[in-house]
This record gives C-alpha cells, sequence and structure tokens, in this order.
C-alpha cells in the first residue's frame, strides 16, 4: 500500500491505484472536491512536494491552463491515481474555504 504523507499531518495509507482525493477524504483531510471529481473546478488542488504523482491527463491539463495554473507540481488530487508514496500539501480545505466539500468523487 503507497503512503501518503500529508504536509503537516500523520501518514495515511492508500489503495494501490485509488484515487488520492478519496485516501485524503476517507482519512480525515477535509479536502475540497466541489465538482464531483470531473476535473471540472480544481478546488481539489495539492502541492505534490516529493514522489511521482503520474501523467497529467487532458481534462486536467485543460482545466489547469484555463484558471492560469502553471506550476508542474500542482495537480489535482481527483485525478491521481495513487501508486507510489507521495507526500502532498492541500491548497483548498472545507475549513478553510467554509464552503461545502462537494459531491463525493466516484471511484
Amino acid at each position: 500500500m503507497p503512503t501518503i504523507q500529508v504536509e503537516g499531518r500523520e501518514a495515511i495509507l492508500a489503495e494501490e491505484g485509488q484515487k488520492l482525493v478519496l485516501a485524503l477524504e476517507d482519512n480525515g483531510v477535509d479536502i475540497l472536491h466541489r465538482c464531483g471529481g470531473n476535473a471540472r473546478c480544481t478546488t481539489c488542488r495539492v502541492e505534490v512536494l516529493e514522489g511521482d504523482a503520474g501523467p497529467v491527463g487532458e481534462a486536467e491539463a485543460a482545466i489547469l491552463s484555463t484558471k492560469g495554473i502553471h506550476e508542474p507540481n500542482i495537480r489535482l488530487s481527483c485525478q491521481i491515481r495513487v501508486h507510489t508514496d507521495l507526500t502532498v500539501k492541500p491548497v483548498m480545505t472545507v475549513s478553510e474555504s467554509g464552503m461545502d466539500p462537494g459531491k463525493r468523487p466516484l471511484d
């Protein structure tokens, strides 16, 4: 099982191939996902501090570009399938934004 180190928290375990957003939420990280994991809103952004989050898909690249987000280590957690250990920092959280997290993404 890959280990996810979330900045400022204890490490969590993720199922191989699990969406990062679900691994985070299932382990108490109050990550936003306003579009339900469809790569449309960018509220589930994470900064990948260490590890290989895999390739950026077309939908993710398009929405990040549209929103003016060009940093290579900023990714959408709803588009990352966990296969290796990662260290991440959520960019937006429910507690910091005061927003409703949104519909739970499908696996």
